[in-house]
């Protein structure tokens, strides 16, 4: 008789909602932003950026951890909006233990990062 080892483990999705506002995009992911899940938000940034999109605002408020997979995927999207000076990607409502990982890995001097979502939408 065989068993699955996955039978009882639960998966849990990020929650990922994108808004087309008029001065940027709105990209609010929510839980858990780790491996699994990660390359499911460098699509959603790399559909905004395909879709002519470069100012980005990502309100942080919800995400509960942030692994280095989600660190990549910022880094990847941020880069793609600076490049030839379109645009930005900034950080809104960072909770502190992100802004900690954020921190010791010197992406907070790389981020421009804002209190609110009305900041940082406004900093555009």
């Amino acid at each position: 008789m065989c068993h699955s080892l996955f039978s009882n483990e639960e998966v849990i999705n990020m929650e990922l909602s994108t808004v087309d506002l008029k001065r940027c995009t709105l990209v609010r992911p929510g839980g858990r932003v780790d491996g699994s899940v990660a390359p499911e938000l460098g699509s959603s940034l790399r559909a905004v950026t395909d879709s002519g999109r470069y100012k980005i605002v990502i309100n942080m408020a919800d995400v509960t951890y942030a692994s280095s997979a989600c660190l990549r995927e910022l880094i990847s999207a941020w880069k793609v909006c600076r490049r030839w000076n379109r645009g930005d990607l900034r950080l809104a409502e960072v909770s502190p233990d992100i802004a900690k990982i954020l921190a010791l890995t010197g992406l907070d001097n790389q981020f421009a990062i804002y209190d609110s979502e009305v900041e940082a939408v406004g900093s555009f």
